[in-house]
């Protein structure tokens, strides 16, 4: 069995941050090969952090890092190294850099070989810059060492010429999320926070164990937090976010969220970020002109700040991260990211008399109850028949929604006076997103099929329709739907094709058009082979129907899942038979009927007439563990329904 060093004796290596060579090599050696860590091309084999919070909540952070190369893919991977940060909120500085070569020498790096440049960007552009080691040509068996120094925190605020600038936005506080997952194997992962003994910190374990302690020293106190043998986490198709699964440590001197509700409040107000100029007011009032009721004001001013402020983070100045830019700003610039979309919405419908507040949420992870900064996106909140109604500028441009439920079930928290606590949007029913086919055709004696197509979405499945009109000019419209039938058929004739303007949100989006597909079924001598278009479930493209997409070949899960949205898909088609031929048997299937979703299909003849009919309904955005066996049913049972071909014989 290889020899593990346990936390104890990795403590006493490296908690002094000078270390002897011979203790290092023989940690490398212990490490073991690529055979030993699972086929790993790398290994972290200690990763031990040490924070000392000062009492305005300025944080000292020493990081150092140990990793072997174990394959040539792994050498190829360690050739550099690179850490992202913000000059306006954090400070960096690699205090050594060496490699430790398979053969015992030792080469420490120089500055030569530490680079610091502007960050690549896209759509924000704040001045992010990234400090790079460049380790150069490794080879396997060799290992890299990083000793580096922080201090600040990851979201900007105001900015500050000298320590006050890495002052922690909600301060006097301190709040970390330590994830004890990797991607690579970790033999050893060690945490700690020293605080003022006076501040209280709490902190919760989630997805695992961890092994933690707490140290009285004179006025600080330590909270220690280890783990050894970390397994690199497992990929599952459609998992959630691997911070949702697999084992992290947060931890917050904040009291509850309600705190971080009247905190997040405070600071907006102070700096005024909502306070509303007369050209905003003018422009308010123009866009609410003529408007039937409060619901009507407020649906034109969120889709047209979702409309006409552009997502892009040009603007700087004062007023980054938790503190919102002023409205007059974003109104100026006709740009801005989330939280300038979000408070330009608050500040025109303050203009407009409602009474509107900024909010926090996090797409894409779930939010837990120690209130960490566990945010990556803003929007707004308006009080509408007493009660707060949420709405989102930055995820509704071309939607049929003020609050887009691709965002259900994520949690969020409102900058209110009164403070509020953590909250979750609800699960948006199906129907709410229906996707619907309806169907007439006739085949023909030589397999030619002629019929008509009336598709009806609305809100998410509405909005996919939208944005693929709208990402290419007018002139390519009908052109893109073209494309979208030819995945009925290659050899589909299309005639009369319309459809609801993109732009116009009045009414739900239909398309509608009238086809013929020669040598649609295949003639023999005695029977007619084919499918009903609808029965394909149109369109197979990834982005209008992508649930059909998804890999559900794995009979279980280990972990939760998710997909677009909540959805409804309602297909039916009648078809007129050519005389002479009948169907001597009709496909069956089994309903199904579970937590995650439903199904229902079937055939029968009328008249003549051949009826189709098919129900899909996909009942969340997140799926527990549990949902995926009726999901999977489902939709392989929607799969085989588009895969069975009907034979009519003489």
């Amino acid at each position: 069995m290889k020899l593990r060093i346990s936390i104890v004796m990795l403590l006493l290596a490296y908690f002094v941050y000078a270390q002897s060579n011979d203790i290092i090599f023989q940690q490398i050696k212990n490490a073991g090969s690529s055979v030993d860590n699972d086929g790993a091309s790398t290994v972290v084999i200690f990763d031990t952090t040490q924070v000392k919070m000062m009492d305005s909540g300025l944080s000292h952070v020493h990081n150092h890092k140990l990793i072997k190369v174990l394959t040539e893919e792994g050498a190829v991977a360690l050739r550099y190294q690179t850490f992202n940060y913000d000059t306006l909120s954090a400070f960096i500085d690699i205090e050594a850099a060496n490699i430790y070569k398979n053969d015992g020498r030792v080469i420490h790096l120089d500055q030569s070989h530490i680079h610091d440049y502007q960050a690549p960007a896209r759509a924000i552009y704040w001045g992010a810059r990234d400090r790079m080691i460049a380790f150069g040509r490794l080879e396997t068996g060799d290992a890299i060492e990083i000793k580096m120094y922080k201090k600040g925190f990851s979201y900007a605020l105001l900015y500050d010429e000298n320590d006050n600038r890495y002052i922690p936005p909600m301060k006097g506080h301190y709040y970390d999320i330590v994830l004890f997952y990797s991607s690579t194997p970790i033999l050893s992962k060690y945490y700690e926070v020293s605080i003022p003994a006076r501040k209280k910190l709490q902190y919760e374990i989630y997805n695992g164990e961890i092994q933690s302690s707490l140290m009285f020293a004179g006025d600080q106190t330590k909270y220690l937090w280890s783990k050894e043998n970390i397994k690199p986490f497992k990929q599952e198709p459609h998992m959630v976010s691997p911070s949702d699964e697999y084992c992290k440590l947060l931890m917050s001197t904040a009291e509850n969220w309600e705190a971080k509700s009247t905190w997040f409040y405070g600071v907006n107000e102070n700096f005024g970020s909502f306070e509303y100029t007369p050209e905003i007011k003018a422009k308010t009032d123009e866009i609410i002109k003529g408007a039937k009721d409060d619901l009507d004001k407020i649906e034109r001013l969120t889709h047209w700040v979702a409309e006409e402020i552009r997502y892009s983070g040009l603007s700087m100045g004062e007023g980054e991260g938790f503190t919102l830019h002023k409205g007059e700003m974003t109104f100026t610039d006709r740009c801005g990211v989330c939280k300038d979309k979000a408070g330009m919405l608050v500040t025109m419908l303050r203009a407009a008399g409602f009474e509107s507040f900024a909010a926090m949420t996090m797409a894409g992870e779930r939010i837990d109850r120690i209130p960490a900064d566990q945010f990556n996106h803003s929007v707004t909140v308006v009080k509408y028949n007493g009660q707060y109604m949420l709405l989102d500028p930055t995820w509704v441009p071309g939607v049929r929604e003020l609050w887009s439920s691709a965002e259900q079930q994520q949690g969020y928290l409102m900058g209110v006076p009164e403070g509020a606590p953590l909250m979750v949007t609800p699960i948006s029913d199906p129907a709410e997103h229906y996707y619907k086919v309806n169907g007439e055709s006739e085949l023909l004696n030589d397999g030619t099929l002629k019929g008509k197509l009336v598709i009806a979405a609305e809100k998410q499945s509405d909005s996919r329709f939208r944005r693929l009109l709208k990402g290419t000019y007018k002139a390519g419209w009908e052109n893109t739907l073209l494309e979208l039938a030819e995945t009925i058929s290659s050899n589909i004739e299309v005639s009369n094709i319309k459809y609801t303007d993109p732009y116009d949100l009045s009414r739900p989006m239909t398309i509608s058009f009238d086809y013929t597909i020669p040598n649609y079924a295949m003639v023999t001598e005695n029977a007619l082979h084919f499918k009903p278009v609808v029965a394909g479930f149109p369109f197979r493209h990834r982005y209008v129907n992508g649930t059909l997409t998804m890999n559900v070949n794995m009979e279980s899960r280990k972990t939760a899942f998710r997909t677009g949205c909540s959805r409804l898909s309602e297909l039916s088609e009648t078809i007129k038979l050519p005389k002479g031929y009948r169907i001597e048997k009709l496909p069956e299937y089994d309903s199904v009927t579970g937590s995650g979703a439903d199904f229902e299909a079937q055939y029968e003849l009328k008249g003549g007439k051949l009826v189709f009919y098919e129900k899909l309904v996909e009942k969340k955005r997140v799926y527990e563990v549990e949902d995926w066996e009726s999901f999977r049913s489902a939709v392989k049972s929607a799969n085989q329904v588009s895969d069975d071909i009907l034979i009519l014989e003489k």
